[in-house]
């Protein structure tokens, strides 16, 4: 098993940076989309 591990073309560390980068993009999106939210019930709710 050990050889053909070695052997893959996957870049072990390089993906794992690449995951963080993603999962902080995405929990980044998720913020502004959570603050788009807020600021719209805001406004909704001034309009009362």
């Amino acid at each position: 098993v050990q050889g053909y591990l070695e052997a893959s073309n996957v870049q072990v560390v390089d993906e794992m940076v690449n995951m963080i980068v993603a999962q902080r993009a995405y929990e980044m999106n998720s913020k502004a989309i959570n603050t788009s939210d807020e600021m719209l019930q805001t406004a909704n709710n001034l309009k009362r």
